[in-house]
């Protein structure tokens, strides 16, 4: 069997580039995307990270938009505690007019960003997690269409039925995903310890709603495919980088690969990577086949959204184009 691929981009800010390139980078990935039959490109919103260009995320969005015609485009994800569900309703209902039957809307409730910086972003710090579920309606509400003496309409936004998701790496929000009757994204592509845990809950448990009568789970897995084992091992060494500055604390751009990744990391920060990243697929296009079938079928998902970490573009652009000639992908 096969089943559609996604990309999922954090429009990252290499070593030695500018945020100018890295935007532009994520057009030419979103292109290459639409080229191989991908289904869907996200981008994932964080705040504050020298690593990642794609803060203003609608922004993003329509830069990519702009430069395809026909792959879907959406945020993997809105953190929507940071912001007002109105004005994000009027941001991705611009969207949806501008780009009909196109735009999907991720959404999560994590900070994305360190609390410092949550606190700039959020108009409610300590009340606003709580009161994700609220949100989530009061936003299907706006898209929806408008009721009769409906005293607050999204414009645009209001009838544009976009798509919602809910992304997690909990069982919390496996059982809102659920009971909302939405499609489910998992991400098991940094958080990967109750993945099994929260596709068995979430199936289980679904509701059937408007938008999804069965349930739908998406996975996230981290992929460096190259012509040869050791090349995609190497590439790879840029996003083990990153996750060990992340644990000592260093907020850097997205590094560039290193020869050897145990010359600049402890035995500690191997087993954290090990942990953590075991579900990355590494290696040749066959490699990564075999590793890939054995995820899809122990996991049983509906779609795959895909990362690629990879410093240099032209690396990039080849790994997406030799994972969709995997065989494993149902072109878009």
């Amino acid at each position: 069997m096969t089943l559609p691929f996604s990309l999922l981009d954090l429009a990252p800010i290499a070593e030695g580039a500018s945020i100018g390139v890295a935007l532009d980078n994520s057009r030419r990935l979103a292109v290459q995307a639409e080229k191989s039959g991908y289904r869907r490109v996200w981008l994932a919103e964080h705040h504050g990270m020298h690593g990642v260009a794609s803060s203003a995320t609608a922004v993003v969005l329509g830069h990519i938009a702009a430069a395809t015609t026909k792959i879907r485009i959406g945020s993997g994800g809105v953190m929507l505690p940071n912001h007002s569900p109105l004005v994000i309703a009027e941001q991705f209902g611009t969207l949806a007019t501008l780009f009909p039957d196109r735009i999907d809307l991720g959404l999560g409730r994590a900070p994305g960003t360190d609390m410092a910086t949550a606190r700039a972003l959020r108009r409610n710090l300590n009340s606003d997690v709580d009161g994700y579920p609220e949100d989530i309606r009061e936003l299907q509400h706006y898209l929806a269409a408008p009721q009769e003496g409906q005293n607050i309409v999204a414009v645009p936004g209001a009838n544009t039925h976009i798509p919602l998701w809910l992304l997690g790496s909990s069982l919390y929000s496996a059982q809102l995903a659920a009971k909302f009757g939405l499609p489910y994204s998992f991400a098991s592509h940094f958080a990967p310890d109750q993945l099994f845990d929260a596709i068995n809950l979430y199936r289980s448990s679904f509701k059937t709603s408007t938008q999804c009568s069965t349930p739908y789970v998406m996975a996230g897995v981290m992929a460096v495919v190259a012509e040869t084992d050791e090349e995609a091992r190497y590439l790879f060494t840029s996003v083990q980088q990153q996750f060990i500055n992340m644990r000592r604390g260093l907020n850097r751009p997205f590094a560039r690969p290193v020869d050897d990744i145990s010359q600049v990391c402890s035995d500690a920060d191997q087993a954290m990577l090990s942990h953590i990243l075991r579900y990355a697929v590494v290696g040749s296009k066959q490699t990564v086949r075999d590793k890939l079938s054995q995820f899809i079928e122990a996991t049983e998902v509906d779609e795959l959204i895909v990362s690629m970490p990879i410093h240099d573009i032209q690396a990039r652009l080849k790994s997406a184009e030799m994972l969709a000639a995997t065989g494993l992908m149902t072109a878009y």
